[in-house]
């Protein structure tokens, strides 16, 4: 796992602004680093070593040095690759996964990317014809960021590096707030500083002549078997994660894994007897503390549990550092807890395995049990359930079906747009002091929409999810709070094999009155104690509810929404209120005083100077 940046052309002292570019991502490669540079390029690569120790520092080269390559990530079918490459007459000088690439491009150029099984973001430059190659991985595991900066296209691993270019203006995005504000990240490809970009996960770039082409060569779409028994279905889960969990412990270095009370991560560590697991809990309350869950499992397992209590003071004391690394805010408090389950576990090894993907891709998450639940309600005319609606709305105080009701009254597209729904078009134009910034997000959900009218409501939602809040909050936060760690994060259920499973299973096999990913949790059944396969999902708990109410961390918070900045956005007297009525329990505002506070953390770091 490594780090990579580069420019296009000649600007004064490259080689310092190279370096520069490189040092600022040191974090996610420490072992070494590497510059290649000419008149048409420079490019830089950090390096965390762990295939092919001795000889796999980059850049990589073909025979005769006309591709030059800086590479992130892991090639876990790189051996069968290179036996179909040798036997094609390439001539390798390293035992590296890396060189795969430079070799595989020269052989099949685009149509390497449809042979690849692993995690990768990758550059290759031309030196014949000065074109650049870029790509990222199908599901967007690794991060790639990119610009043109006054005729120089920039781009790096993490924005950070981007940024030390001395062409590159920083300039806030005012619009990319606007997102941010309802679905608690960034939504890619935009950025929050303008005319940064996120290449999009499954796309491949050319940059040549000074233009940018982009291209999708990966969509994951669904296509259900609705004659898949359940007993089928299990048999192709379990052979394709045992596969995929295999291929994903390839090292030189020693692989441990994270392990929290859910079934993802808890399939994962049965495959890790005798190795290194790590968990991190919040107090002694087990809706903040996985660890006794996580120990008892260990030990049934055998795994050498490792586990840390994050205390408060901690979690806070480290808000900023996260934020920095994040680059742009991510309202979302698990990213802090996985700081500290990355530092842990950094500790002891350079690689672990974790259970992301698995909700997106077998229908997880409790919200997919939804459209079961609301089923019967919706088969009442439209005009009542609005009637209703409106009727409920209007009363100031919550009872228990009144967001049933509220919501049941509206179709899919309108009450569904990722895990995360912080802030409405409304609550946005009461917030924002430029009011002309809210816009409603299911108009950016719509173009996901249109393209799942023949998929039912629970695998429109996966798609969704797919989409966005897995890019833009759960991969993003694995790779950069491990990378904070220089620890090498994979993830085994974002796996091409498993996904051509993942993607043959109905929705009925996924989501029912039992429970939520439902084949995936009778494979792991095979492997762990009911109580684990069957556990309710969680997510990774953090108690923020609970703090807010206290009045030193009230405090804190009262402070930034108070401030200079919070003013030049915000009305700041609803954000008060906010805060006010959550810290007299008056209501559960947590998440909308999280999202706020974060993004003027962040704010502070990036643009208050």
């Amino acid at each position: 796992m490594c780090g990579i940046c580069g420019f296009t052309g000649e600007i004064t002292d490259k080689e310092t602004v190279i370096k520069n570019m490189a040092d600022v991502i040191t974090h996610r490669g420490p072992d070494s680093e590497g510059f290649f540079c000419c008149e048409d390029i420079s490019m830089g690569f950090r390096r965390l070593s762990i295939i092919d120790l001795e000889q796999g520092s980059q850049p990589i080269y073909n025979e005769d040095k006309t591709l030059v390559l800086t590479f992130n990530g892991e090639i876990y079918n790189y051996k069968d690759l290179k036996n179909e490459l040798l036997a094609a007459g390439h001539e390798f000088y390293t035992d590296t996964d890396s060189e795969v690439l430079v070799h595989g491009f020269e052989q099949w150029q685009e149509k390497l990317l449809y042979k690849i099984r692993g995690m990768f973001s990758f550059a290759i430059f031309n030196t014949t014809d000065k074109s650049l190659f870029m790509a990222r991985d199908f599901f967007g595991i690794k991060p790639l960021h990119y610009t043109l900066a006054d005729n120089h296209l920039v781009y790096g691993s993490e924005i950070k590096s981007i940024l030390k270019f001395p062409k590159v203006k920083k300039k806030f995005n005012e619009n990319a707030l606007d997102r941010y504000l309802s679905f608690q990240y960034s939504v890619p490809p935009e950025t929050f500083f303008k005319n940064i970009y996120c290449l999009l996960p499954g796309h491949y770039l050319w940059y040549k002549d000074g233009k940018i082409e982009t291209t999708r060569y990966f969509e994951p779409t669904f296509t259900p078997d609705e004659n898949l028994t359940l007993d089928e279905a299990i048999e192709k889960i379990e052979n394709a994660f045992e596969d995929s969990v295999n291929a994903h412990k390839i090292s030189d270095v020693e692989v441990g894994c994270f392990l929290s009370s859910g079934v993802d991560s808890s399939y994962v560590s049965t495959y890790f007897s005798g190795q290194k697991a790590f968990t991190v809990g919040f107090g002694s309350d087990e809706k903040y503390n996985e660890i006794s869950f996580a120990k008892e499992l260990a030990k049934e397992v055998g795994l050498d549990h490792h586990s840390k209590v994050i205390s408060p003071e901690e979690f806070w004391d480290n808000i900023e550092h996260v934020q920095y690394i994040m680059d742009q805010p991510l309202a979302d408090p698990s990213c802090i807890a996985l700081f500290f389950v990355s530092k842990l576990a950094s500790e002891y090894v350079k690689v672990v395995l974790s259970g992301e993907g698995a909700d997106e891709l077998f229908g997880g998450y409790n919200i997919y049990h939804e459209p079961l639940s609301l089923c019967k309600y919706q088969k009442l005319p439209r005009f009542l359930r609005k009637g209703l609606a409106n009727l409920v709305s209007s009363i100031p105080f919550n009872f228990k079906s009144k967001n049933f009701i509220i919501r049941g009254s509206k179709d899919l597209p309108q009450r569904f747009i990722g895990n995360a729904f912080m802030f409405s078009l409304a609550d946005k134009k009461k917030l924002l002091k430029n009011k002309n910034l809210a816009t409603a997000p299911q108009e950016f959900c719509k173009k996901f929409y249109d393209k799942t009218q023949s998929y039912d409501d629970i695998t429109r939602m996966q798609y969704l999810d797919i989409n966005l809040w897995m890019v833009g909050d759960i991969l993003l936060k694995a790779d950069r709070m491990s990378m904070a760690n220089s620890l090498e994060l994979r993830v085994p259920f974002l796996d091409k094999k498993v996904f051509n499973v993942a993607k043959s299973i109905p929705s009925k096999l996924k989501v029912n009155n039992k429970n939520t990913k439902y084949a995936m949790r009778m494979a792991a059944l095979k492997h762990l104690p009911q109580k684990t396969a069957q556990k309710k999902k969680l997510g990774f708990p953090v108690p923020t509810r609970v703090w807010l109410r206290e009045e030193k961390y009230y405090n804190i918070v009262k402070e930034m929404f108070t401030s200079e900045n919070a003013n030049k956005f915000f009305n700041t007297e609803i954000l008060l209120k906010y805060l006010d009525r959550h810290y007299h329990s008056k209501e559960d505002n947590s998440r909308k005083i999280w999202t706020v506070y974060i993004f003027l953390v962040w704010y502070n770091i990036y643009f208050n100077d």
